[in-house]
């Protein structure tokens, strides 16, 4: 079936122009006349329902070709008879339309394969490489890496069953017998542990036991719990990552893991320390000025990274300052504001890295942190 439409127009016929069309299609012709026009040109009175139409009173005739060929006229428009330009092609759409390109997707990185514990241990025994006597010592917790040495010197520590007093000797715990003064060293080693600690002041940064004003004294507790759910595992050595002195308070990270304290530790991580300090008296721009420029620590230069004072809070007398190192040497931040002739009142380490002190956190107590945590929050590959 198809469909004619003559063009519509609402405007009326000139004058010279008669009124009256003749269509002739095949066989059928019609004699259209427009209403509202006469063939003098004037314009003649419509009825109501004319004038509510489309064109002010203007009707337009619609010519329709069945499948046989037969044409009729009809004077109104059927929703089924729409004319192929009323509803445009997929060509025609398709080009007037802004094509839109579609972006590839990123493709994720595949997840890490997750292995069996026998596929594990299959892989220790039969790939692990060697280490050093002192390290595989240090890892067991019977000492630290340098308190190893010591005990290997003293003639304490058999390898298949003949004394050895050299540090460095290629060892594999799994395969080699080791003894300690009689006594055969684990073959399980205690699994790595990482802690936030919130460190007062008056406690010292010393993995000695017989200190009880160590910060490692305040894990006692944990541990005690920790060896009771783990029976047959030896006790994990704990150390701190860095050093705090004595007198000054805040974050300290403690763990059993030697080379994640080693890459934390390292002025080549690059990792920075953000303390906040309490000083005594008002704080001047000169001051500010002369913390910024640096000053000299075990014969370096050290400047820090960022120095600036906080704002006062309700009821809070000294002012305080906040200061961001990078190389962490003794005692540099109390260097610098005492170079720049202020008197510290009590200092504070809030973050290292990427790690903030939690608030929840009180004075004294401790956070145990996972392995995909610390990775995240301090930015060190484990």
């Amino acid at each position: 079936m198809r469909l004619f439409s003559p063009p519509t127009s609402t405007r009326p016929l000139p004058s010279n122009i008669s009124s009256s069309i003749i269509i002739r299609a095949s066989s059928s012709s019609f004699n259209i006349s427009f209403a509202g026009v006469k063939a003098s040109g004037t314009k003649t009175q419509t009825s109501n329902n004319e004038g509510k139409g489309k064109g002010k009173g203007t009707v337009i005739p619609w010519i329709v070709e069945d499948a046989e060929g037969n044409l009729s006229l009809q004077t109104t428009r059927s929703n089924e008879l729409l004319d192929d330009r009323s509803s445009p092609s997929p060509s025609s759409s398709s080009s007037r339309a802004s094509p839109k390109v579609s972006k590839p997707k990123q493709q994720q990185a595949p997840p890490p394969p997750k292995y069996s514990k026998a596929a594990r241990r299959f892989y220790n025994e039969a790939f692990r490489k060697p280490e050093r006597l002192s390290k595989v010592l240090a890892k067991a917790g019977v000492a630290s890496r340098r308190g190893s040495e010591e005990v290997i010197f003293e003639g304490r520590v058999a390898v298949n069953g003949a004394i050895c007093k050299t540090p460095q000797t290629l060892v594999d715990p799994l395969k080699d017998a080791i003894y300690i003064d009689g006594n055969s060293l684990p073959k399980k080693l205690p699994p790595k542990l990482y802690f936030a600690l919130n460190k007062p002041k008056g406690y010292i940064c010393s993995s000695g036991e017989d200190n009880s004003k160590s910060v490692l004294s305040l894990l006692d507790e944990y541990l005690k719990i920790w060896i009771k759910r783990n029976t047959g595992v030896p006790k994990p050595r704990l150390f701190t990552v860095g050093r705090l002195d004595v007198a000054t308070s805040g974050l300290i990270i403690v763990t059993n893991d030697g080379e994640f304290a080693q890459k934390v530790a390292h002025p080549s991580s690059g990792l920075t320390k953000e303390y906040v300090a309490a000083i005594e008296g008002k704080v001047t721009k000169r001051h500010l000025r002369v913390i910024s420029e640096g000053t000299h620590v075990e014969g370096v230069h050290c400047t820090p990274v960022a120095v600036e004072l906080i704002s006062a809070q309700a009821n809070e007398r000294k002012q305080r300052l906040r200061i961001v190192v990078c190389e962490g040497r003794n005692h540099e931040v109390r260097h610098l504001i005492e170079n720049a002739g202020l008197q510290l009142h009590s200092l504070k380490r809030v973050r290292i890295g990427d790690f903030k002190l939690p608030q929840d956190l009180s004075i004294g107590k401790h956070q145990v942190l996972g392995e995909a945590q610390m990775k995240k929050l301090v930015g060190v590959k484990m």
